[in-house]
């Protein structure tokens, strides 16, 4: 892995690792370890596997001490929102993650970089990496900056499409509509733009590499937009606002 791009993403995670091979696995997707013929350790399945179990503890943790009011059940499901694979790419989405992995060619050419399984995998990788590396102190403070800093709207994001549906049926008997603004690119990469119209508005606009994702970050900025609005009515326990 270029050198550069190891010491870029530690300036960007404001982490700097005592062994940096743990990083370059971390990053390193299985199509591409295969590809190079690198031994099955050489790829992130199992820092993914680690990042995975320190992700659960330190979201447990937190969601415990911030909503003491709360049930297991609600925490349960609340802990499953933020963690779930959509709510994990839009984090990796957020800082860039892309941009950096190690993909092999044919996953690379079909989009692999903006996929929700690859990115949400690579993310728990690096966490699980900051751990092995440095322990849960460093991987606690990655994790409350990159995933966890944002729980309200990382919240939304999960299956914004119901939650939009229900809030607009609490207030409205217009059904909100799904458009295809525009299609663009080569087939293999295409980048699909969706809004949702409400009688005669525009709620919000979002884009993706397949319709259904489009579709969601559209519904994610209608979301927000009704809150700014004051038209959002959702539940504490649902959506941690």
């Amino acid at each position: 892995m270029n050198p550069k791009n190891i010491e870029k993403f530690q300036e960007k995670i404001q982490y700097r690792f005592k062994n940096t091979a743990l990083l370059e696995t971390a990053l390193t997707h299985s199509s591409f370890a295969n590809e190079h013929h690198l031994k099955k350790q050489q790829n992130n399945e199992r820092l993914e596997f680690l990042g995975d179990a320190v992700l659960e503890l330190v979201s447990s943790d937190l969601l415990f001490k911030k909503y003491p009011e709360k049930l297991e059940g609600a925490l349960s499901k609340t802990r499953a929102s933020l963690v779930c694979e959509p709510a994990l790419a839009y984090c990796a989405r957020q800082m860039e993650l892309g941009p950096f992995l190690q993909l092999g060619k044919g996953e690379d050419i079909t989009g692999g970089r903006e996929r929700d399984s690859i990115l949400s995998d690579a993310l728990e990788a690096v966490i699980g990496s900051i751990y092995l590396d440095g322990g849960i102190l460093p991987a606690r403070s990655f994790i409350m900056s990159f995933v966890l800093h944002d729980i309200e709207n990382t919240r939304l994001f999960y299956d914004c499409k119901t939650i939009l549906q229900e809030n607009i049926q609490s207030w409205s008997k217009e059904i909100p509509v799904y458009e295809l603004v525009e299609a663009s690119g080569p087939e293999h990469h295409r980048t699909f733009v969706m809004q949702i119209r409400l009688g005669d508005k525009i709620l919000g606009q979002g884009s993706g590499r397949t319709k259904q994702a489009a579709g969601q970050n559209a519904a994610f900025q209608s979301l927000i937009q009704l809150k700014s609005e004051g038209l959002f009515k959702g539940k504490d326990e649902d959506l941690c606002i």
